[in-house]
């Protein structure tokens, strides 16, 4: 199991590792290029200036100090022996800045000359023909204080790694609020056993992602209990109803069979019989639940119910009122199963007659099977489609069915992708509806 803590600490490391990587990448490239791109502008501010000074010479000499050239101060001019024989106020009396010279055929050089006093960029270009003859003129540029010191990239690394610090705890710190309601519901989960599922997590107040799988999860559990709840109570049902007629048959059985008169004989019979239906309901609603695929075939309903009508034998006389042409698609004996159980819950209960009809609504198939028998009450009209469930005028073992008739003939509909209720009405009615052909 994965604990909130390790997946906050593997959020954590990868927040801080790529943002660290990507910080002192940029670190590294600014340290890298500042330096050498600052120069390359110095460089070309004296390449401007010392450009400038060689013009000027062409015709004339300066009568006085050379004039500063777009705010550059350092400037010489020196002659092919040498000598410096112009200079700015800032360098008047002082030797040449280089003994660099431009050579090859080329007319500029550069450079670079550091004094106590500090560095300065170097350029000079030279020209053949001046009032001075062949000469050169420097011009120089102060390198700032950052250029010539290991400020700027400890500077710069140590910012970095402040900064990669702060990230860090910003993603534990962020990543432990968001994953905290997480760890408290695994927490609750943890806490929670098959013999007690009544047991929820906390929703955060968030109204975020989180708080929806808490729902969720609540959800799950709930459904899940009642699956659970639902298998026990079937489990405790179905023993005490296979019970009944095998303590029947054990009596009957035991008594001596050389003593069983025709009567016994045919309690033991219907006995049997009652465990063979029991045993089959029990086998059809474990289909059902496992959501066996059913048979499809295209079915007139109303023929169906004609055939099931006539074939089967009944207490009371039954009405029957068809529409022609309303087909379904399905399993022809699944759905003959559920008229079966729906006549005989109808001929069970009902006081004089059975009303059958078949019609078509819109995209709707209509099966209703009405009896004229006590009803059921509105409240309770939902308990009857639960498994092993009778009121309380049918509780009785001996004169009502086993409670799966409704059950099933429900599960029938809903996977014929239909449903099954009990609907209002001067009498108690059972209607089916399914998606129409």
């Amino acid at each position: 199991m994965v604990h909130g803590r390790s997946i906050r600490a593997r959020v954590t490391i990868a927040t801080v590792v790529s943002f660290g990587l990507l910080i002192l990448g940029g670190v590294t490239v600014i340290s890298a290029t500042y330096p050498v791109q600052a120069r390359a502008d110095l460089m070309e501010q004296a390449a401007k200036a010392s450009r400038r000074v060689t013009m000027m010479i062409d015709d004339q000499p300066f009568p006085g100090h050379i004039p500063p050239q777009d705010s550059v101060g350092l400037l010489q001019v020196v002659d092919a022996e040498g000598r410096v024989v112009a200079a700015s106020a800032a360098l008047a009396g002082q030797p040449p800045l280089t003994s660099a010279r431009p050579s090859g055929g080329d007319s500029r050089v550069n450079g670079r000359v550091c004094r106590p006093e500090g560095c300065v960029v170097v350029v000079g270009t030279s020209n053949r023909s001046t009032a001075y003859g062949p000469a050169v003129a420097y011009a120089a540029v102060r390198e700032p204080f950052l250029l010539r010191s290991s400020f700027l990239p400890a500077m710069l690394y140590g910012s970095a790694a402040a900064l990669v610090a702060l990230l860090g705890w910003a993603a534990w710190y962020g990543v432990g609020h968001v994953l905290a309601p997480v760890e408290r519901i695994r927490r609750g989960l943890e806490r929670i056993s098959a013999e007690d599922l009544s047991r929820r997590v906390e929703v955060p107040p968030s109204e975020d992602e989180v708080a929806e799988l808490a729902v969720t999860v609540n959800d799950t559990l709930s459904r899940l209990e009642d699956a659970v709840e639902r298998h026990r109570r079937f489990v405790s049902d179905a023993s005490h109803e296979l019970r009944t007629p095998i303590a029947g048959l054990m009596v009957r059985l035991e008594a001596g069979l050389e003593e069983r008169t025709e009567a016994d004989w045919l309690a033991v019979m219907d006995d049997a019989q009652r465990l063979a239906d029991i045993v089959g309901d029990l086998l059809l609603m474990a289909r059902l639940d496992a959501g066996t695929e059913i048979g499809r075939e295209r079915i007139d309903l109303g023929r169906l119910v004609e055939e099931e009508v006539a074939r089967r034998p009944a207490r009371l006389p039954v009405t029957l009122r068809v529409e022609p042409g309303v087909f379904v698609e399905g399993s022809r004996l699944r759905l003959a199963r559920v008229l079966t159980n729906l006549l005989s819950n109808a001929d069970r209960y009902g006081d004089s007659a059975v009303r059958v009809s078949v019609r078509g609504s819109g995209d709707e198939a209509v099966l209703e099977v009405a009896d004229d028998g006590p009803g059921i009450p509105e409240e309770l009209r939902e308990r009857v489609f639960e498994r092993f469930t009778r009121l309380d005028r049918t509780r009785s073992r001996d004169t009502g069915g086993s409670g799966l008739g409704l059950p099933i003939a429900r599960d029938i509909a809903r996977a014929h992708g239909g449903d099954l209720r009990i609907e209002d009405g001067p009498e108690t009615r059972l209607v089916m509806r399914l998606p129409r052909e």
